[in-house]
C-alpha cells in the first residue's frame, strides 16, 4: 500500500486566492463534504475533473470549507494538538441508521429464524471466529480449521500462534461479562495482558504501557523498514491521553451527543493512533470496540466479527487511518470504513443465521420420523454431513454446546451405537468420526 500525500491545508490555500474569489468557489455547483455522495480524499479528489472553472485546489477548498462549517470534535488531539473531527455526512447517517435498526434496542433474533437453544451456539462461532481473524491479522501463522479445532477441543496451545487465538477468544468472552463496568486505564491494561500473554519477546511488556525514554515503534509495512506510516505520540503523553481516552468511553465529563456507534469506532482508533504497547496494539483496540458496542446495549456484537472482513482487505483498514492521519485530524474516512464493515458483518450474520436455520430446518424434516435425536445430535449430524472430515471430541461437543461432559459423552455415544459415529482412542481420549455411508442412508431413506 502506497502511503498517500498529505492534503493541502486550508490555510495554506486561502493565502493563494483572494476574498472575492472564496465567495465565488462557495457558490458554484459540486460542492458539500461529499461531492457525488464520496467523501474524497485529496488523494482521490486530485484524479477527479474539477467542475467547471474551478481548479482542482479551489474545489478542494470549497470541499473542506464545507465540511468545517458542519464538523464534530472529539476530545483527542494528535501529535500536532489538532482535535480529531468527523462530519455526519448521509452516508454516515444511512449507516448508522442501518445499525441501529439491526444491531440495538431490546429486540432479539427472531424466534422463527434462530430457536433459543441455538444462541449459544451462534455466540460461541463468532467468538471464535473473531479470535481466530483477530489473530491472522496481527500474522498469527495458523490455519482457520486448526485454530478453531484447538478452541474447540480445549487443548492448550503449543505455539505463539495458537497462544494468541486462545488469548483473543479469553479476551472477548471477558468482555462479555464485564462490559457494564466503566472502563479504566486498568482494565485496558488487563485487557492487554490477557491478548498478549505469553506472545511477546520480552514477557514483563504484557498489561504494560511503554515508558518516558523507551523508543516508541513507528508503524510502516513490513516489507520496506525505511516507509514510516505513522508515528505515534510520545511515551510521557500517554498516561494523560489515556485518562482521555477512558473517560471518553463512560461519556464523562459531559458532552455534546456523540453516536454510541461513533464513539465505539473512535476508541478503536485512537487506541490505535496511540500504540501505547509494544505489541497487541490492534487487538486491544478492536476488544474496546466489541466492549463499547455491548456496554451501550448493541447486542448484536456479541454475534459479529469485523476481523474477519478487515483480514479480507488490510489495505483498506491502512488507507483510511491514514487518510485520518494526513487530511488534518479528520476522523471521517476512518469512521466511513468501520461502519461499511459493521454493515457488512451485520449482513453477513443474517445470512448466515438464515442459512444455518434453513439447514437444520431441512435436517430436522429428513429424521421427523425418528425421536431417538436431540437437537445437539441432528446439529452434529447435519455438520457431519457437510463436513465428514471433521473429528469430534467429547470436549470439543461439550464446549460447543455448552453441556455437561456426561452429557457431550451420551449423545456421542448413542450416535456412535447406531452407527453414525466412528470411535477410535487417540492417546488418553476418543475421538469420533462420521460414518460417511451410514449417514447418508439414513438421510437418503429418510
Amino acid at each position: 500500500m502506497r502511503k498517500p500525500r498529505r492534503a493541502p491545508r486550508v490555510g495554506d490555500i486561502l493565502q493563494e486566492v483572494e476574498g472575492d474569489r472564496i465567495t465565488e468557489i462557495l457558490l458554484e455547483g459540486g460542492m458539500g463534504p461529499a461531492p457525488g455522495g464520496r467523501y474524497y480524499h485529496w488523494e482521490e479528489l486530485r484524479f477527479h475533473p474539477p467542475p467547471e472553472g474551478l481548479s482542482t485546489e479551489e474545489w478542494w477548498l470549497g470541499i473542506k470549507l464545507s465540511r468545517m462549517q458542519g464538523r464534530r470534535l472529539l476530545p483527542f488531539a494528535d501529535v500536532r494538538g489538532r482535535p480529531f473531527s468527523y462530519v455526519l455526512t448521509d452516508e454516515v447517517y444511512a449507516l448508522l441508521h442501518q445499525i441501529d435498526q439491526q444491531a440495538a434496542g431490546r429486540i432479539g433474533l427472531p424466534e422463527n429464524v434462530v430457536g433459543s437453544r441455538d444462541r449459544h451456539r451462534y455466540v460461541v462461532s463468532s467468538l471464535m471466529e473473531e479470535a481466530i481473524t483477530s489473530s491472522l491479522l496481527e500474522g498469527a501463522a495458523t490455519t482457520r480449521r486448526e485454530a478453531r479445532q484447538l478452541l474447540r477441543s480445549g487443548k492448550p496451545p503449543s505455539t505463539t500462534a495458537e497462544r494468541m487465538v486462545v488469548n483473543n477468544y479469553l479476551t472477548m468472552q471477558n468482555i462479555r461479562h464485564d462490559h457494564q463496568i466503566p472502563l479504566t486505564i486498568e482494565a485496558v491494561l488487563g485487557i492487554h495482558r490477557v491478548v498478549t500473554e505469553g506472545t511477546l519477546e520480552r514477557p514483563q511488556d504484557a498489561g504494560r504501557m511503554q515508558l518516558p525514554g523507551e523508543k516508541r515503534i513507528d508503524v510502516g509495512p513490513d516489507n520496506e523498514p525505511d516507509v514510516v506510516y505513522h508515528t505515534p505520540p510520545p511515551a510521557e503523553e500517554l498516561p494523560e491521553r489515556m485518562e482521555t481516552l477512558v473517560a471518553f468511553a463512560n461519556g464523562e465529563p459531559p458532552e455534546p451527543f456523540v453516536h454510541p456507534v461513533v464513539r465505539a469506532v473512535a476508541l478503536h482508533f485512537y487506541l490505535a493512533y496511540l500504540h501505547p504497547f509494544t505489541d497487541g496494539n490492534g487487538r486491544t483496540a478492536r476488544a474496546l470496540f466489541y466492549r463499547s458496542l455491548l456496554r451501550q446495549e448493541y447486542w448484536l456484537a456479541e454475534y459479529l466479527s469485523i476481523s474477519r472482513l478487515l483480514y479480507r482487505a488490510p489495505a483498506q483498514y491502512g488507507r483510511a487511518f491514514l487518510y485520518t492521519e494526513t487530511d488534518e485530524a479528520d476522523f471521517t474516512y476512518f469512521l466511513l470504513h468501520q461502519l461499511d464493515i459493521l454493515r457488512r458483518s451485520i449482513e453477513d450474520l443474517w445470512r448466515y443465521i438464515e442459512g444455518k436455520a434453513a439447514e437444520v430446518r431441512r435436517t430436522e424434516q429428513a429424521l421427523r420420523g425418528s425421536r431417538a435425536f436431540n437437537h445437539r445430535q441432528i446439529d452434529l449430524l447435519s455438520s457431519a454431513l457437510r463436513r465428514p472430515d471433521e473429528v469430534y471430541t467429547i470436549k470439543s461437543h461439550k464446549n460447543t454446546h455448552g453441556v455437561t461432559y456426561p452429557t457431550a459423552h451420551s449423545d456421542l455415544k448413542e450416535l456412535c451405537e447406531q452407527g453414525l459415529l466412528e470411535r477410535r482412542k487417540a492417546g488418553r481420549e476418543y475421538r469420533f468420526y462420521p460414518a460417511v455411508e451410514r449417514l447418508q442412508e439414513l438421510f437418503d431413506g429418510a
